[in-house]
């Protein structure tokens, strides 16, 4: 059991104490890799409540402080974690939420700023990536400080559900999702593989049928999981505070792992705009290394990806 003594002194900030707000706090204090974690909420009696809920639980766990702060307290704060603002409802996409959370965006992100110049802002609060863009401009950070959580949730559910379909574990599957987090995101499938072999390869040499139609369908099941999950739960939390607290290790233990995180940058002759492809994430941020070397008609895909965000981020005033 990890005690104080041998955590450094990081200080993490969760704004936003939700579902996947508290869930991410959950996460992280079970990980044991802050010493300090705050809680900061507008409803500061939810925010309270989560306290004394994760407290009870960090005796169990690690000796871990968890508290409700304000913005004031993310100064000296490594990384600090948004979740909050409106949360997708049953029938609703992520980009009918961006007038509302970018109005939010607009109240957090400059008194985190103000506090916290120094800081890593981790962003989940969706639309995700047209909320990346407003917060590197809120924020006056480097592009590189500012991350989304992008599309590393859609490349596990992909990985999981080809993982399912091609009976084998989702650690020997890499194939990843990149562009939107949301409707128009694309699966790389030029770039995928099982044990180092194209599909195609595989199937063949597996002596399995090379279904294109199958594939098409674990996109959609992909694509379409939030909705899923929200229509019969009523909100997602597992899957992305386990996503945000992967991302959090690989800046603290600066790994340098190759993870489809939204940044500000140009795609594909597209200049100005947040979307998803593997960045190597470390304790200096997320930084792009190499340009993924996809199909012409995937790269159209990506194209019209960066098109749908750049519109969003219109719609509301950055462009």
């Amino acid at each position: 059991m990890s005690t104080r003594k041998d955590l450094k002194p990081v200080k993490i900030a969760v704004v936003g104490v939700g579902s996947v707000g508290s869930t991410t706090a959950y996460t992280l204090l079970l990980s044991g890799m802050a010493a300090d974690i705050i809680l900061i909420d507008i409803n500061k009696d939810k925010a309270v409540g989560e306290f004394m809920d994760l407290n009870h639980a960090s005796p169990l766990s690690s000796e871990i402080q968890v508290r409700v702060g304000t913005y004031e307290d993310c100064a000296d704060c490594a990384i600090v974690i948004v979740t909050g603002g409106a949360n997708q409802k049953p029938g609703q996409s992520r980009m009918d939420l961006v007038s509302k959370n970018a109005k939010i965006m607009e109240d957090i992100i400059p008194q985190i700023a103000k506090n916290a110049p120094n800081t890593i802002l981790l962003l989940a609060t969706n639309p995700v990536d047209v909320l990346t863009l407003i917060a590197y401009k809120l924020s006056g950070f480097p592009p590189q400080r500012v991350i989304g959580s992008g599309t590393l949730l859609d490349s596990v559910r992909l990985r999981y559900n080809l993982g399912r379909y091609f009976d084998v574990s989702s650690g020997s599957v890499d194939a990843f999702i990149v562009g939107e987090h949301g409707d128009s995101e694309v699966a790389a499938w030029s770039l995928a593989s099982i044990a180092g072999m194209r599909l195609a390869d595989y199937c063949e040499q597996s002596g399995m049928k090379f279904d294109k139609a199958a594939l098409h369908k674990i996109y959609e099941e992909t694509r379409d999981a939030a909705s899923n999950i929200i229509k019969r739960k009523g909100y997602t939390a597992y899957g992305i505070a386990e996503g945000l607290t992967y991302i959090v290790s690989a800046i603290l233990k600066d790994e340098g792992a190759l993870l489809t995180v939204s940044t500000v940058g140009e795609y594909y002759g597209i200049k100005d705009v947040a979307l998803s492809v593997p960045a190597k994430v470390g304790r200096n941020g997320a930084h792009h290394v190499a340009k993924l070397l996809l199909q012409d008609e995937e790269i159209k895909e990506i194209q019209k990806s960066a098109e749908s965000i750049k519109a969003a981020c219109k719609k509301v005033g950055y462009d």
